[in-house]
């Protein structure tokens, strides 16, 4: 398999608003160093994928108000490869859009998309997944997601139903989807855990681009052939503006509604690598460093006192002190501080309206 045919998309257009105040409109979760490691969400992305492809691989698909600060966190990444949306569609039409650029160049590409904002501990076993993966779909019709070894109940992620009876003759670590669900309540939860084929949904695609292309095609004609009248003009100075007047024209629909529960040829590679999609402040302390009491802290002079189970992040503070919090999220960016229970962190997002 030519590694130059290997192609790496970094989906980098979410608002991230469940992280607020840390995470804003004008400076989203993938742009942030949440983990205080020194590299942001979206730079922590681009490095583990160093020996899957080539840098000049790379492709970053972002919303056009995050042209600057794309270029500045990632400085070595082809200027063309960062493909601006000018508004909001979900995953579908920026698979598409940069799924139909990347073939017009090489039509062998093949292809892994991923998310901007998640986080993977064990990095050598994601690129030996994504790598095995990867030789799978070179030469094939399928479609494979990564589907995650469920460690508890989750009610925060999709699941997929997978069909254990059997493994692809071609790579046993792979097998066909029975079903994707939606997120389920708790004791659906529950249920999914005991029964060993359901993986959490990362969100992680890897196919060849005529597959792609293809299913867009059969799935989404309408789509298909908004990006086929881009083709003349991709590579030129009038890009962008076809772009500005096409890409609104696109259903706002997510690639799994799109293409994934309808298409045939659908594979899950279960694996387990350490991942979280730190969708939440929750999931940032359970992804943390943590003391004897269940506390994260992430900012340079905190001091806890009786206090336990909560997540402090104030990189912004000289020193910060708390005492007696049990179960609270801790959070300062900009002058603004939020002090909020665990439990209530669906609210951030009605918090943030007002």
């Amino acid at each position: 398999m030519a590694l130059n045919n290997n192609h790496v998309v970094i989906m980098a257009g979410g608002v991230g608003s469940r992280f607020w105040p840390m995470s804003t409109p004008q400076m989203p979760k993938q742009f942030i160093d949440i983990l205080g490691c020194g590299r942001t969400l979206l730079q922590l992305t681009a490095d583990r994928f160093q020996g899957i492809c080539p840098l000049e691989n790379i492709w970053v698909v972002t919303s056009v108000s995050y042209a600057d600060v794309v270029k500045e966190q990632l400085p070595d990444i082809l200027p063309d490869h960062i493909l601006l949306e000018p508004c909001r569609r979900n995953t579908a039409p920026c698979i598409a859009y940069v799924s139909w650029k990347i073939k017009a160049k090489n039509p062998k590409a093949n292809i892994v998309v991923t998310p901007s904002d998640h986080v993977i501990m064990d990095v050598r076993e994601f690129v030996r997944v994504i790598n095995s993966a990867m030789k799978f779909t070179a030469d094939s019709d399928a479609i494979v997601t990564l589907g995650m070894k469920a460690t508890r109940p989750e009610t925060g992620y999709g699941y997929i139903e997978a069909d254990l009876t059997m493994a692809c003759p071609s790579n046993k670590e792979i097998y066909r989807v029975d079903a994707f669900k939606e997120k389920p309540d708790l004791e659906v939860a529950r249920r999914y855990i005991q029964r060993k084929n359901y993986f959490w949904n990362a969100g992680i695609f890897i196919w060849n681009v005529n597959t792609i292309v293809n299913a867009l095609r059969v799935y989404q004609p309408p789509m298909a052939e908004i990006f086929e009248r881009m083709l003349p003009y991709f590579y030129t100075e009038k890009e962008q503006d076809m772009l500005n007047e096409l890409f609104p024209m696109c259903e706002n629909i997510s690639v799994d509604y799109a293409i994934m529960e309808k298409a045939e040829e659908i594979y899950v590679f279960p694996a387990s690598f350490g991942w979280s999609d730190l969708g939440t402040w929750g999931s940032l302390q359970e992804n943390s460093k943590r003391d004897s009491h269940n506390n994260a802290c992430i900012g340079d002079n905190i001091k806890l006192f009786e206090t336990r189970n909560c997540i402090v992040h104030t990189t912004q503070e000289k020193k910060v002190v708390v005492q007696g919090l049990d179960g609270y999220i801790v959070a300062e960016k900009n002058d603004t501080l939020l002090i909020c229970r665990l439990s209530e962190e669906q609210r951030i997002r009605e918090f943030a309206e007002e």
